[in-house]
């Protein structure tokens, strides 16, 4: 019976981590959000990373500023968009203007044709200049290979030779001449680190009420569910600057990189994100029933956010569906925002499309949530 004994007690372990595991499947059945995002997170996921990541950049938005009023300037126009690289969406009439398009963002670069063109030609003389936006690095490196086109590849004439190798424009690299890659990453993980932080405080801010049992002491008071919105984010919006301050100062003590725009700029770009990531948290604090699932539907947030705001890969490389799911995401014009102001030098007049979106989805995150907070104590 003795020998029996070790036995018998291995037996009954594994019948007692059974039922302990056939309880947790049971608990997870019930529980249809956690299973749900158990199969959706990596189904979705990869079909909309799979799809969307791609580091070959296509279809770059450029100006043309075309002060020859040549036509050979239209054919060299034309060879350059047959790459496929770049898109022309805007023409200026000055260098001037098209730099200003580039601080705002407007187009990332302009190809610039000087007013002897035809001479230029003839003397096989660089036939332009690219301005191009060097803060993102990826994009940059797209463009610099457009520099090198032979004359050869863009008039057909067999009566001029102009040999198989010809560098046809300048580049000038604005804001990151040296391309360093901290440049563009840094300001990029204020809208990360943001994201991550201010969402999943806030996600879990009613769901602790509920979970500690102040939600009965709460509906009693005469406070509104709007005013308790607004209560609970303020806090964290201090928190949010407070990161921004310290992510920008070591960024540019221990990383050199630039800070170009105007502190108050910053700050009031920074604060519109912050109040459009906190809306966020606010309206899954009130779907969620716990906090592990508060943090689970933050996943469905955190992760587009990263990978799709162009903080990792060029806004320009991804397809079109892509862009339409990330133009939702606050990330994405933040991401916009605090680059422009503080490696390009822009104001927020520049950038009131992306501004008044962030406000905009502010005002509709916090009505939204203070609606479900009114239906849940109803």
């Amino acid at each position: 019976m003795s020998k029996l004994a070790p036995v018998f007690k291995l037996s009954q372990s594994v019948k007692r981590i059974q039922a302990i595991v056939f309880k947790e499947f049971r608990q997870l059945k019930r529980d249809r959000m956690t299973f749900g995002m158990v199969v959706m997170i990596p189904i979705i996921q990869l079909l909309l990373f799979g799809y969307a990541i791609n580091t070959e950049v296509r279809g770059i938005p450029i100006a043309v500023v075309d002060m020859s009023h040549n036509a050979a300037a239209r054919v060299i126009e034309q060879a350059v968009v047959a790459t496929q690289v770049v898109e022309v969406i805007e023409r200026y009439p000055t260098p001037q203007e098209a730099e200003k398009a580039i601080v705002n963002g407007e187009v990332r670069a302009a190809l610039v044709f000087p007013p002897d063109l035809a001479k230029r030609i003839v003397e096989e003389r660089a036939l332009g200049q690219w301005l191009v936006d060097g803060s993102d690095t990826m994009v940059s490196s797209a463009l610099l290979p457009l520099r090198s086109m032979p004359l050869s590849q863009i008039f057909i004439d067999p009566a001029l030779d102009y040999g198989k190798s010809h560098t046809t424009f300048e580049v000038a690299l604005f804001f990151n001449p040296t391309r360093r890659a901290a440049v563009n990453i840094v300001p990029g993980l204020i809208g990360t680190i943001l994201t991550m932080t201010m969402i999943l405080f806030t996600s879990t801010a009613i769901v602790r009420e509920r979970e500690r049992g102040n939600l009965e002491l709460l509906i009693t008071t005469p406070i509104r569910p709007l005013e308790l919105m607004i209560g609970k984010i303020l806090p964290y919006i201090v928190i949010g600057l407070i990161q921004m301050t310290l992510i920008l100062a070591l960024g540019y003590s221990v990383f050199d990189v630039p800070i170009i725009g105007a502190l108050h700029q910053i700050y009031m770009a920074t604060l519109l994100f912050i109040a459009a990531s906190l809306s966020i948290g606010l309206v899954i604090s009130t779907i969620a029933k716990t906090q592990l699932q508060a943090m689970q539907m933050t996943v469905f947030i955190l992760l587009p956010s990263i990978l799709l705001s162009g903080f990792m890969f060029p806004f320009e490389a991804m397809p079109g569906a892509a862009q339409a799911i990330a133009e939702v995401l606050p990330a994405t014009h933040f991401m916009r925002m605090i680059r422009a102001i503080v490696l390009r030098g822009a104001e927020l007049p520049g950038l009131l499309n992306d501004a008044f979106w962030l406000m905009g989805f502010t005002v509709v995150g916090l009505m939204v949530a203070a609606a479900r907070f009114k239906k849940t104590v109803d």
